[in-house]
């Protein structure tokens, strides 16, 4: 029997992965049946529970696989790009990732399993945020008299806040000056005098 390269079970995974974000931001977690699944990824529940033990690893891996993308973004251009990147429908899956993230604040309200599974994962944005935060503020551009610790946390609560505002439908074409506001606020202001030309 041939075997199978690390190649063709990558595009399975993310083949998997992909159809999976898509039947979850649609059904909620508990509305993700097996036979959903089957029918969103175009696979059989044998070649998807082959590359994922169970639903809840598989919902937990697609979340995770999100937290990777946004911490990549987070690392190149700060979190503020990932929420301009959400209000301009600039990420690869907007809507849906909105879904998926809609769909685990959920369960961490309503099951502690999930939310101890899910504390081990959840540490990656978080500390992608704190290292763009340090390596700005060792560059001179991050204002120095509020703890890093801080700026992170306002940062992902003005994210959580974004993400409420898109899932219930309000209006997000006029957030972009919002978003300069916040970006604003966590920048070093030089005094008058340092930056008047001589």
């Amino acid at each position: 029997m041939p075997r199978v390269s690390q190649d063709h079970l990558d595009a399975r995974r993310r083949q998997i992965l992909d159809g999976a974000r898509i039947c979850f931001a649609r059904h909620g977690y508990e509305g993700a049946t097996v036979r959903r699944l089957e029918e969103a990824t175009r696979l059989s529940r044998g070649a998807i529970f082959h590359h994922f033990r169970d639903k809840e690893s598989l919902f937990l891996a697609l979340a995770e696989d999100d937290a990777a993308r946004m911490a990549d973004v987070v690392a190149e251009q700060g979190l503020v790009q990932v929420m301009r990147d959400l209000l301009a429908n600039g990420s690869e899956h907007p809507a849906d990732w909105l879904g998926t993230r809609l769909e685990v604040s959920r369960r961490l309200r309503t099951d502690p399993e999930f939310r101890a599974r899910w504390a081990e994962r959840s540490e990656q944005l978080t500390t992608a945020t704190r290292r763009r935060l340090r390596r700005q503020r060792e560059a001179g551009n991050l204002r120095d008299d509020v703890d890093v610790h801080v700026l992170a946390a306002f940062l992902e609560l003005v994210l959580e806040g974004l993400v409420s505002h898109l899932a219930m439908g309000l209006p997000a074409d006029n957030l972009g000056p919002v978003l300069d506001l916040v970006e604003e606020t966590v920048r070093r202001h030089r005094a008058r005098e340092e930056i008047t030309p001589a």
